[in-house]
């Protein structure tokens, strides 16, 4: 029995399509040793981040790209590396930050087309694989460090890179963590657990330590929650893959609204852009496609539009 009515739902619009001349017809040959089977459509898109420009950028996982996005829709190709770009913010000085699953965290200088590693191990350990990231309004990176976790092996982790240069690892006991966002005040992390299909709130203490960790939305269905956005209101959009749909809660974890995909089920990630930041950008990684949704609360500046919202 359902805890709360069925959410309105609605169906979201395509908004840009990778055009065929990017769809790749072959993966590398340690990918597909690692198991990792040929994405359906020749990419698979995740990492939305607007830049002050109001230009979209994505990465291609399986392929090391990264691609740009300008508001009419159009893809540019920036750079193609060796590397598995998961997830990507920008900074509001303009550093582009990108969680690499092979390599650790990166910075793309886009005008050169140049991604160099920034930080590759912590406690002179590699990473297992980062996935997503996020930053606060003082300029502190969280990221998380996924690799192969899950049920079976819960020690995915949770960093905080502080802006003076201090790696801190927060959590060390997560079964695949994902997306990740703060509340506007600033003191609760959430962070999306795939394999657990749940978001888990992590209280912040004062001195950026995590307490009492605990459930904050528990889901069922498809592989779980991926990327997330909050709202002005502290809502979360968060998107779920093979549900091929984006859930909106409210503060207090109500669903509110469905936004299903029209293309496929495969829907990763989102973000909130936009004049008024009333238009949901979703990212359809199995179409290789960026869907929009209009919705009724506007996204949270973040710490990378603050410049260019003002």
């Amino acid at each position: 029995m359902s805890l709360f009515p069925p959410p309105t739902r609605i169906e979201a619009e395509v908004f840009a399509e990778l055009p065929q001349k990017f769809r790749k017809k072959e993966i590398s040959p340690e990918r597909r040793a690692s198991g990792r089977s040929m994405p359906t459509h020749g990419c698979f898109l995740e990492g939305p981040s607007f830049d002050r420009e109001g230009n979209l950028y994505v990465v291609d996982i399986p392929y090391g790209r990264i691609f740009r996005i300008s508001p009419a829709g159009h893809f540019e190709l920036v750079v193609e590396y060796d590397g598995e770009p998961n997830g990507l913010k920008i900074h509001r000085d303009g550093r582009i930050f990108v969680a690499d699953y092979r390599n650790g965290l990166m910075l793309l200088d886009a005008r050169r087309a140049k991604v160099e590693p920034l930080i590759t191990r912590y406690n002179a350990e590699r990473f297992k694989g980062l996935n997503d990231l996020h930053f606060a309004s003082n300029g502190d990176l969280y990221f998380t460090d996924q690799g192969q976790t899950g049920l079976q092996d819960p020690t995915g982790r949770v960093y905080r890179y502080t802006a003076d240069g201090k790696l801190i690892l927060l959590a060390d006991n997560i079964p695949s963590p994902n997306g990740l966002v703060l509340n506007g005040k600033e003191n609760i992390l959430y962070v999306a657990v795939t394999r657990a299909n749940a978001v888990w709130r992590l209280p912040l203490l004062p001195d950026g330590t995590v307490s009492r960790m605990g459930v904050f939305i528990q889901l069922s269905g498809g592989r779980g929650p991926d990327g997330m956005a909050i709202d002005e209101n502290d809502g979360l959009a968060v998107a779920h893959p093979d549900m091929g749909a984006v859930w909106i809660f409210n503060h207090r974890g109500e669903p509110q609204l469905r936004i299903q995909s029209p293309k496929s089920d495969i829907v990763t990630n989102v973000a909130y852009g936009g004049h008024d930041r009333k238009t949901l950008y979703i990212v359809d990684s199995e179409a290789g496609c960026i869907l929009t949704a209009k919705v009724p609360t506007a996204g949270r500046v973040m710490y990378s539009h603050l410049q260019r919202l003002r």
